[in-house]
C-alpha cells in the first residue's frame, strides 16, 4: 500500500502573506489609502505622496509623524503586529485608520518594500522587504517621520498584476482615495506628485468647504450647502449640492463616518429621500457628509479595507442623515442664485413692515387672502384648509413681511439687504398646498365644503379608472364624489384651499394627468396624488394678485418645510446679488 499524502497543509508564511494581500491590496490606490491612513493614525501635519507610472512602478509616502524606534520596525513588518489592538474586544469601536496590522506585511510580501523612520530628529532606522524577505535593519540619519516605497507592485505575483489597469485608471483611483482622505482631515496638509511633476497641493484649512474648494475650486464649494443637525447621539454635518445645481455638474459624493471614509448605499439613499419633491425623478445629488455617532454603535471591522461598516441600528442612522439634509434644504438658502454667494438669505428684508392692524382684519371679497396666518373656523361653519384671518392684532404673525410687488403678473418681488429675491408665485402656491395636502393624506380625511349644485363629471374610461384608483386619497383631500353610471361621477363636496379654487377644473385635470399612472405603493400613489392636485390647483402665471394676496402667499411659503423648491424639482425662489448687479454694471 502506498502512504497516503494529507488532504490538509500548513499555508507558507509567505503564501499566508499574500493572501491578507489580497484582501488589503486590489490595486496601488489601496497601497495609497493605507500608507496615508498610517501617516494620519502617526499624528502627520504634513504627507508627501509620489507615485510613478500611476504607483505600478512606485509608490512613496512621507510624513512628518511620530515615527517608530528600530525594535518597532521588525513587529510592525510582522503579521498580526498593531499598535491599536491588544484584546478582541477592542475591535469594536476603534477609532484609528490603520489597526488591521495585516497592511505593511501584506504589502511587504507583493512589492519592492522600503520603510525608513525616526521617532525624532537624528538616528533613524531603515529596512527593505522583497517579495517577504526582511533584511537587516540599517542606522541612517533623518527627520522625525517616516517614508514607506512601495516599488514594482505584484512583480511576484502575476495574475494579480496582469489586471492592473492603465498608469491613468490607476491614478484615478490613487487621486480618489487621496482626496477621501483630504476631506476627513482638513487640518493635515498633503501634497501629490505624480512622475515627478506636482499633481494637487492641499494646504492646511479649517473647514471641509475650504478643502472642497482647494480641490474643485472655490466657486463649486460656495455653491454648496451647509448641513448641521444633531439627533440624540448622532452628529450629521457636511455639505450638499443645491436642489437647482443637481445634474449640471459631475456628482461627487463622500461619506465619513466618524472620521472614516466608507461606502453606504443606505445613507447615499437616505440623501436622496431627503431630496424628494425638490428635483426632478431620477436626478441624484452629490453630497460630502461627516456622521458622528458613539463607537460602540458602529463596526467598522466587516470589510478587509475597511471601506463599508455595520450599524447597530441602522434605520436611526439613516433617519438622522434625511432628517439632517432636508433641514437644510428647508432653508432659504437653498434657493438658486445668481452671482457668488457669499452669504445666505432669509425671508427678512432690511427695513421690513409689520403686518399692520388692517391687514388682520377681514379683507374684502375680492382681496382675500389665499392663505391663512394662523388656525381658526371658516365663516361658513365648516373648517376648511384655509381658514380666515383673525380681527385680534395680537395673534399677528412674529415674523415681518416687506414690501412685495409683482412682476408680469407672475414673479413676486422684493428687495434684501444681500439683492432682489424674486419668487415663482405658481410655483410657490403649488409647495404650499402640496405639504398642505401631504398632511391631509396623512392625518386623515379633511373637512370639505358641500356644494349647493353638485357637479355631474362624464370621463372617459382612462379617467375613470385613475378616479378609481385614486378615490381613497382623493376622498381625503375633501372630494365626496358617487357613481351615476358608466363613466359618469356626482361630486357634492370639494375642498376649498383656496377662495380661487376652480373645483371642478381640478378634478378633471388631476384625473387627465393621473391616467396610465403606474406608480407602485401606496406612499408613491399618495405623493403623485397630492403633487399633482397642488399643481392643478395652485395660482397660474399671469393673475395678478392684490397686496394681501401677496403678503399671505409670502407668510404661507415661508412657513413651509420646503420653501426654495416645487414639486417638479424647479425653483420657487431665485435669489440675485448685489455683486452680480454690481458687477454687469460695471461697479466691480
Amino acid at each position: 500500500m502506498g502512504i497516503t499524502m494529507p488532504v490538509i497543509s500548513i499555508l507558507p508564511s509567505a503564501v499566508a502573506d499574500q493572501i491578507a494581500a489580497g484582501e488589503v491590496v486590489e490595486r496601488p490606490s489601496s497601497v495609497v489609502k493605507e500608507l496615508v491612513e498610517n501617516a494620519i493614525d502617526a499624528g502627520a501635519s504634513s504627507i508627501e505622496v509620489a507615485l510613478e507610472d500611476g504607483g505600478r512602478k512606485s509608490i512613496r509616502v512621507s510624513d512628518d509623524g511620530s515615527g517608530m524606534s528600530a525594535e518597532d520596525v521588525p513587529l510592525a513588518l510582522a503579521r498580526h503586529g498593531t499598535s491599536k489592538i491588544r484584546q478582541a474586544a477592542d475591535l469594536v469601536g476603534v477609532s484609528t485608520f490603520g489597526f488591521r496590522g495585516e497592511a505593511l506585511p501584506a504589502i511587504a510580501s507583493v512589492s519592492n518594500f522600503e520603510i525608513a523612520t525616526a521617532p525624532s530628529d537624528g538616528e533613524g532606522t531603515s529596512t527593505s522587504v522583497n517579495g517577504g524577505r526582511i533584511s537587516p535593519p540599517q542606522r541612517v540619519a533623518r527627520r522625525r517621520g517616516t517614508t514607506v516605497t512601495v516599488g514594482q507592485l505584484f512583480y511576484n505575483v502575476p495574475a494579480r498584476l496582469k489586471f492592473l489597469r492603465s498608469a491613468r485608471s490607476e491614478w484615478r483611483s490613487a487621486v480618489e482615495s487621496i482626496t477621501a482622505l483630504a476631506l476627513t482631515q482638513p487640518s493635515v496638509r498633503i501634497h501629490v506628485s505624480h512622475d515627478g511633476k506636482n499633481a494637487l497641493t492641499l494646504p492646511p484649512v479649517g473647514s471641509m468647504r475650504s478643502r472642497l474648494g482647494a480641490i474643485w475650486g472655490g466657486r463649486y464649494a460656495e455653491d454648496l450647502l451647509d448641513v448641521d443637525d444633531v439627533a440624540g447621539p448622532i452628529h450629521a454635518s457636511g455639505l450638499v449640492q443645491r436642489p437647482g445645481d443637481v445634474g449640471t455638474s459631475t456628482r461627487r459624493t463622500f461619506l465619513a463616518i466618524n472620521g472614516r471614509a466608507v461606502r453606504d448605499a443606505g445613507i447615499a439613499r437616505a440623501v436622496e429621500a431627503a431630496f424628494r419633491s425638490t428635483i426632478i425623478a431620477g436626478l441624484r445629488p452629490s453630497f460630502f457628509l461627516n456622521v458622528t455617532l458613539p463607537a460602540d454603535t458602529v463596526d467598522v471591522n466587516v470589510h478587509p479595507a475597511k471601506a463599508e461598516v455595520r450599524f447597530r441600528d441602522r434605520w436611526t442612522v439613516e433617519r438622522a442623515v434625511e432628517t439632517a439634509v432636508r433641514r437644510a434644504l428647508g432653508t432659504f438658502d437653498s434657493a438658486a442664485s445668481l452671482g457668488f454667494r457669499g452669504s445666505s438669505f432669509g425671508f427678512r428684508a432690511s427695513e421690513p413692515q409689520t403686518v399692520d392692524s388692517e391687514m388682520l382684519r377681514p379683507p374684502a371679497q375680492d382681496d382675500t387672502p389665499l392663505f391663512a396666518t394662523n388656525d381658526g373656523p371658516a365663516q361658513n361653519g365648516h373648517e376648511e384648509y384655509s381658514a380666515v384671518v383673525s380681527t385680534e392684532v395680537d395673534v399677528a404673525p412674529a415674523a415681518t413681511i416687506p414690501p412685495l410687488f409683482q412682476l408680469r403678473r407672475t414673479y413676486i418681488a422684493f428687495e434684501h439687504e444681500d439683492g432682489i429675491v424674486l419668487i415663482d408665485q405658481h410655483s410657490a402656491h403649488e409647495r404650499v398646498l402640496y405639504e398642505q395636502f401631504m398632511r391631509t393624506l396623512e392625518s386623515g380625511a379633511a373637512p370639505a365644503q358641500r356644494l349647493l349644485l353638485p357637479l355631474t363629471l362624464h370621463l372617459g374610461p382612462a379617467e375613470g379608472e385613475a378616479f378609481e384608483a385614486n378615490r381613497e386619497y382623493l376622498e381625503r383631500l375633501g372630494f365626496e364624489v358617487e357613481g351615476f353610471g358608466g363613466h359618469t361621477l356626482i361630486v357634492n363636496t370639494v375642498p376649498m384651499p383656496h377662495p380661487r379654487f376652480d373645483a371642478e377644473k381640478c378634478l378633471r385635470e388631476t384625473l387627465d394627468s393621473l391616467t396610465g399612472d403606474r406608480i407602485a405603493g401606496a406612499a408613491a400613489k399618495h405623493e403623485r396624488l397630492a403633487s399633482t392636485v397642488a399643481c392643478k390647483a395652485a395660482i397660474k402665471a399671469g393673475e395678478e394678485l392684490s397686496q394681501a394676496e401677496m403678503r399671505s402667499l409670502f407668510a404661507a411659503l415661508r412657513d413651509t418645510t420646503l420653501p426654495a423648491h416645487d414639486v417638479h424639482g424647479r425653483s420657487t425662489i431665485v435669489h440675485l446679488t448685489w455683486d452680480e448687479v454690481e458687477r454687469r454694471f460695471g461697479r466691480r
